[in-house]
């Protein structure tokens, strides 16, 4: 690993450059952004300011001279290309591929176990699936009998994987009677992924949603939906409503007589079907 910030400890490719070429720069006055562009074999002297600044982003040719001018090692060089990659991806897919890639790095689960459980937590429905069944009085915390309950059954690694993230969350508690509770725990979240692992959490539950119209019968399951025309003005009061019904459906299931006994995965949604009026 290169002299100066630890690269493992980003996930914004460009902080990671300020940082960089400050230290650089501490060590060595003279050092300047020029020097550092005539490195990368480019002649814009405002090169590594504008990608810094984001007035510019890097090609994959310019991210490996970038990485071979700041003479990083393999390891290092291989996660700046996956951090310009989750930057720069057009696709969600892409990005959480990047993602992937940059959790799996030794160093990175080590400075960042707690963000890299959060995103693996709503990036995967079976893991706050796993949380809810452990409120079942007949909950065992047996990777086997947690694969075969849920549907669809999981991987027994995948159990294995639920139950790891919700101790590293600290969403898990053991009684003195010994029997496994739910704890507050806590979700914390990288800004730079926040918004793609939410995407990753609705679009696994809607593809388990759009399984259960023939994986259930209909005594199992509810779907409801209206087709209405409104005044875009409408929205935000059509959004509280939706928010305040979640909040007394939660209000209802919590409050319940009896056991818990089965999970389920309820869905409010409002999207739009045209285009507004601007939108020509």
């Amino acid at each position: 690993m290169a002299p100066g910030p630890d690269i493992t400890g980003y996930l914004d490719y460009r902080s990671f450059l300020r940082d960089w070429f400050e230290a650089r720069k501490a060590t060595n006055p003279r050092f300047s952004h020029r020097a550092f562009v005539r490195r990368v074999g480019q002649k814009s002297p405002s090169l590594l300011a504008d990608v810094i600044a984001r007035r510019r982003n890097l090609t994959p040719e310019l991210t490996l001279a970038f990485a071979e001018a700041m003479k990083l090692d393999d390891e290092d060089q291989r996660f700046f290309v996956d951090l310009v990659a989750l930057d720069q991806a057009a696709e969600p897919d892409e990005r959480d591929a990047a993602f992937v890639r940059l959790s799996a790095s030794r160093r990175f689960r080590e400075a960042r176990r707690v963000e890299g459980a959060s995103y693996r937590y709503l990036s995967c429905w079976y893991i706050p699936a796993v949380r809810e069944l452990v409120r079942r009085p007949d909950f065992r915390r047996d990777p086997a009998w947690i694969a075969g309950l849920l549907v669809p059954e999981i991987a027994l690694d995948q159990a294995v994987e639920a139950l790891e993230v919700l101790d590293d969350l600290g969403m898990l508690a053991q009684r003195d009677d010994g029997r496994w509770v739910q704890a507050e725990g806590a979700i914390v979240t990288p800004r730079e992924v926040a918004g793609m692992a939410v995407h990753n959490y609705h679009q696994g539950m809607l593809r388990l949603a759009r399984q259960a119209i023939t994986r259930h019968k209909a005594a199992e399951r509810h779907y409801m939906a209206v087709t209405v025309c409104i005044p875009e003005s409408l929205m935000p009061e059509l959004k509280a409503e939706l928010n305040a019904m979640t909040e007394r459906i939660l209000e209802r299931c919590d409050g319940a007589d009896g056991d818990p006994e089965r999970v389920y995965q309820v869905h409010l949604h409002a999207f739009p079907l045209s285009r507004s009026p601007e939108e020509k």
